[in-house]
């Protein structure tokens, strides 16, 4: 009965997802955002995941008072609901001219860092964080011509799943679903000359121990081991959220990760090193993270 119950669930959930989609692709991208983003802001501080929110940020700002958490809160779901709605547009959301460079929603001063990895001819490793609109550096390596593939998620409801991946495929090139054999297909795309992108910052129980805001955590130790195996560049991009619906995409790198003294790439302190990069990231802009995930456990 529970088992029954539970795919009657699923099936409703994905008809409402697939009802709201629809909804939001017959809104202009600046009134979807707006909208979600108000939806977002005023339910959110009644949902369980408030606390998880209020207990991450007293941890990582213990020096800030109530009102400053709660603020930052407020912004962070804004933020959140933003991203759903303008997810169903993030093709139109993309106005990048390379002619015409910034007069659009998207604002980049990183061209001639994409340049160098587009020709260098060589595979490359991109790490990024839940911060502002966190699907536009996959849309971006791919608008400029990088061969790349994507490290995602795959969401549990598969009528889900099926539009996410309908949305995300045309824009950010292979999708590589997390998984057992996820590790083989990262390795595949780097061995075929592409530029491999993931989202770094949550809590991996398979990871290594890193500091994190003072406190220690499990990362994915990922992006080092590639680089170690590869010894490919690394870089870093990060999404800023602007005033009139724009962002600003910021490439950092290549970096030069840590080495033992083999040589080889010291995968625990190259990951430290990526996560007290992501760490400087999210205290420019405390706001716009995604702090509603369970980081320290």
């Amino acid at each position: 009965m529970r088992r029954r119950i539970g795919l009657y669930a699923e099936r409703i959930l994905g008809r409402v997802v697939k009802w709201l989609i629809r909804l939001l692709r017959r809104a202009e991208p600046d009134r979807a955002s707006d909208f979600c983003g108000a939806v977002a802001r005023r339910v959110g501080p009644f949902l369980p995941a408030h606390r998880v929110g209020r207990a991450n940020l007293r941890a990582a700002f213990p020096e800030k008072d109530t009102a400053w958490i709660e603020a930052t809160l407020a912004e962070a779901w804004e933020n959140l609901g933003r991203v759903g709605g303008e997810y169903v547009h993030m093709a139109r959301i993309w106005d990048f001219d390379m002619q015409r460079p910034n007069i659009g929603r998207i604002q980049t001063d990183s061209v001639p860092l994409f340049d160098l990895l587009r020709d260098d001819g060589k595979p490359a490793l991109c790490f990024a964080a839940h911060l502002a609109n966190w699907e536009l550096p996959a849309i971006a390596a791919a608008a400029h011509g990088l061969p790349s593939a994507v490290v995602y998620r795959m969401p549990n409801n598969k009528a889900v799943a099926k539009e996410i991946i309908r949305i995300r495929a045309p824009l950010m090139g292979r999708l590589i679903r997390t998984r057992a054999q996820a590790a083989l297909e990262m390795a595949a795309a780097l061995n075929a000359g592409e530029h491999l992108g993931m989202l770094v910052d949550q809590h991996f129980s398979r990871g290594v121990e890193v500091d994190f805001f003072g406190r220690r955590c499990k990362a994915n130790p990922s992006v080092a081991r590639l680089a170690r195996r590869f010894d490919c560049p690394v870089i870093g991009v990060r999404v800023i959220r602007l005033p009139a619906h724009g962002f600003r995409i910021e490439g950092f790198g290549p970096y030069e990760l840590p080495r033992g003294d083999d040589g080889e790439i010291d995968v625990v302190a190259a990951t430290q090193m990526i996560t007290s990069i992501v760490e400087g990231w999210v205290r420019d802009h405390p706001g716009q993270y995604l702090w509603f995930h369970r980081r320290w456990r």
